[in-house]
């Protein structure tokens, strides 16, 4: 065989040390492409996560693209790390699932929006880059709404963002906050629960889960703030961009752009 570049040898050099002793078809990256496996030795140092990313790009069909981004945002090293109560409101293994798909922080610097970012801001960038977002959550989320109405005894509540999990076979609630999480943020988040288990789930469904995104947290007030909430409820921070300057900062988009996005991946999942 010839033709070959000196990059590319020296790629195939590296690929055969990096699995001298195993046995590559039985492992993930035996079922991978070249180029993620390229990905794979070029942005991971240790056997243990090449084989978890490769793994993960396997159940998931990640593209090359999607897997070099996950890799960049550290996904495997931020999951099952925020903060919840599912093991004890939860069913096994419903309740290992939802904290594993529990991310800390949240890598919402895509939104190109600066720290200073309010509620409302940040509902509508997820919005506009809704199928990013869905991607940072991770498979099996599928978007229902944006501001949600509920009534309940005459009263009018919105809901930050609803999702459904195709997986964990429930709704999810996402309430954001802007600032430090605070434990009342907690009783808010169980009362939406509540409510979406009385008026939107079916039999078929199990019990709706909350997922609290805040700028900061103290870990220890959250533990102390779930530890009596009867609701599954869990806690984690997300992370934006630094501030920008005013005049490179991304503008609110118009409903007219809300609607185009929402036409266009309103029926994607995660």
């Amino acid at each position: 065989m010839k033709g070959f570049s000196r990059a590319n040898l020296m790629y195939m050099r590296a690929f055969a040390e990096a699995w001298a002793d195993e046995k590559i078809v039985q492992q993930a990256v035996g079922h991978l492409p070249w180029g993620h496996n390229l990905v794979l030795l070029s942005k991971l140092k240790t056997t243990e996560l090449r084989l978890a990313y490769a793994q993960r790009a396997v159940e998931n069909g990640w593209s090359r693209n999607v897997l070099n981004i996950q890799i960049e945002a550290r996904l495997l090293e931020r999951e099952g790390k925020g903060v919840s109560n599912f093991t004890e409101r939860l069913p096994s293994p419903g309740s290992d699932l939802a904290q594993q798909a529990l991310k800390d922080p949240y890598m919402l610097d895509f939104l190109s929006i600066g720290q200073e970012a309010g509620e409302r801001e940040i509902e509508a960038a997820l919005v506009q880059h809704i199928s990013r977002f869905l991607l940072e959550l991770g498979a099996g989320f599928a978007y229902v709404g944006r501001q949600v109405p509920i009534e309940v005894g005459g009263d009018d509540f919105f809901i930050d963002l609803l999702f459904y999990h195709l997986k964990l076979h429930c709704y999810v609630v996402i309430e954001l906050k802007a600032g430090a999480f605070r434990p009342e943020h907690a009783g808010q988040l169980g009362f939406y629960l509540t409510a979406i288990d009385a008026q939107l789930k079916s039999k078929e469904d199990a019990s709706t889960i909350g997922l609290l995104l805040c700028k900061t947290k103290n870990r220890i007030v959250a533990e102390y703030a779930l530890r009596d909430s009867n609701r599954p409820i869990g806690i984690a921070e997300y992370q934006l961009v630094e501030s920008l300057p005013r005049e490179l900062q991304t503008n609110l988009p118009t409903i007219e752009q809300i609607e185009s996005e929402l036409g266009r991946y309103g029926g994607e999942g995660g």
